[in-house]
This record gives C-alpha cells, structure tokens and sequence, in this order.
C-alpha cells in the first residue's frame, strides 16, 4: 500500500511540475502573455457570439429604402460592411472564432491523443512493433497533407466533425515521432528498473510512469496543433471543402472569392484574413514559449 501511495505520489507530483511549469510561462514570458491575451480574446467572442453578433450572420439587411445592402462598403451600422446577399461581416466573422476554435482545440487534442499512445506502445515494447507503427509514420508523412485530406472531405461528407476527423487523421504523425524518442529515453531511467521490480504491469509502466515525464511534449505538440488544425480547416473552406451549413473564416473568403468580390470588396476578404493571422500567431507565441518546457536551453 505504501508502495503504490508513493508511486501516485511521484507521478502526481511530475504532473504539478509541469502545470506550474506552464504557469511560469504565462507568467515570465512577454510572448506567452501577448498570445494568451488575443487567444483569450478570440475564445471569448467565440463563446459569445450569439450575444456579441450585432446581426445573425445569415440575415440579409436592406436600407431604410428597402433596397438590399449588397457589397455595401464598412459604415457605422456595419463596420465590416456587408457581403453580396446583405449579410453583415462582422456578425458572420464573430461566429467564424467558434468554428475555428472547435477545430482547432479538437483537432490538436484527437491527433495529440492518437500520437502519444502510438509513440507509448512504439517506444516501450520495441523491436517489431517499433517497426510496423514507424512505418505507419512514414507512410503518413509520405501523403501530401491538403489534397489528402481534401479527398476524405469529398469521401465522407464536409460536415465540421468529419472535417476535424480527417484533419486529425493525419496530423498525429508529427507528435508520434518525437514522443516515441522521448519515451525510449525514459524507458532506461531507474523509475522504470523500480517499477519492475515490484511487479508493475507494461500498461502501468507506460501510462502512470512514462506518460506524465512525456505531458511537456504533448502539451507543446497540442499547442502547435491548434494553429495547423485552424490553418487546415481554413485552407479546406476556402478551396469550397468546408461546412456550408457553418460560418467559418475560410468559408467567408470562399464566398468571397467564388461571387468575385474578392477583387474589389477589400472588407469581404480582410477581417476573416487578419483573424486567421492573429489566431495562428497568438497560438504560436504561446507554443514557442512552452518550447523552453522541454528544451532549457531556450531559456538562456
């Protein structure tokens, strides 16, 4: 009993390590704070939306004379002007954070998850089993991301889950290889000798032992994950792959484009753009400063 008290104990307290680990990230890093204040502010307007939107985004507003506002450049009524059909930008840019924080943040955590328990049973059991799931890798890598995903899109439908089941599908391959270098360095370290010698079983060793000294990676790698999640989810709505039934940066720039706006209606195209930039670098900033977690030498 007392064993297994100090065993939780020991994987209880690497845990907190890294919590506060993170927390002296936020709080030393000028990056980190910069990213977390605009990733906050993108989670808030996501989160609230409905109640921020000034206009449902798919409602098409007319003029005090009746007449559609089609194209209607940005005025005070609406700052981000309007679209073809009268549909306020602003309003449609507000709900286009959710989608994207959605994927984003369930993207980065499916393909997160995949690529830990891959590089878990990869790195610890070795030998055969290390070759085949490698290969797996490999052959991930060798798939051109984009139109492989496009063509899963087309397969299984483009609603918003199938889209982030198709981006995570794939973008587990990254983290799966370097977690596995880390876990077959910790693989050797005495915890594991110890854990050995009173019996702990090979999914005890892997997950309660193994798992919380690998969590900096895995936090460093979901980060990073939210930006590319968002990036892919983007680049899919824009070639006309994303979710019609959903507002989401990519698709405004689709619409955009598709009417042939996007020559001359700098407000249809600009506001969905700059948030795309400003989401992927708070993200970012906040994944190159985790990057001093688990490697020190950054620090200096």
């Amino acid at each position: 009993m007392a064993i297994g008290d100090s065993e939780s104990s020991t994987e209880g307290s690497r845990i907190r390590e890294t919590i506060d680990a993170i927390i002296r990230v936020f709080r030393g890093e000028r990056m980190a704070q910069i990213g977390g204040v605009i990733l906050l502010s993108f989670i808030l307007v996501g989160l609230f939306a409905p109640m921020l939107a000034p206009y449902d985004p798919g409602e098409m507003n007319r003029g005090e004379d009746g007449e559609l506002l089609r194209l209607d450049a940005p005025s005070q009524d609406h700052p981000f002007g309007t679209t073809n059909l009268g549909r306020d930008i602003l309003s449609q840019v507000m709900y286009g954070a959710r989608v994207s924080l959605i994927v984003g943040l369930a993207a980065a955590f499916v393909s997160t998850v995949i690529g830990t328990n891959v590089a878990l049973i990869a790195g610890y059991y070795g030998g055969t089993v290390d070759n085949i799931l490698m290969r797996l890798v490999d052959i991930a890598y060798g798939l051109p991301f984009l139109p492989f995903v496009i063509a899963l899109v087309f397969i299984f439908g483009s609603s918003l889950w199938n889209i982030i089941f198709v981006i995570s599908l794939l973008m587990w391959r990254s983290s799966a290889r370097v977690i596995r270098s880390e876990v077959l360095s910790q693989k050797g370290r005495p915890y594991i000798e110890s854990a050995d010698a009173i019996g702990a079983s090979n999914l005890r060793k892997m997950y309660i032992h193994i798992l919380p000294n690998v969590l900096p990676l895995m936090v460093l790698y979901m980060a990073f994950g939210v930006a590319w999640a968002v990036i892919y989810e983007a680049s899919i709505a824009f070639l006309g792959f994303g979710d019609p039934s959903m507002y989401s940066w990519g698709t405004i720039m689709f619409e955009a484009y598709s009417t042939g706006a996007i020559r001359f209606a700098y407000w249809w195209v600009i506001p969905p753009g700059v948030c795309i930039m400003l989401f992927v670098m708070s993200v970012f900033f906040i994944g190159r400063s985790l990057e001093k977690i688990t490697n020190p030498d950054l620090r200096h």
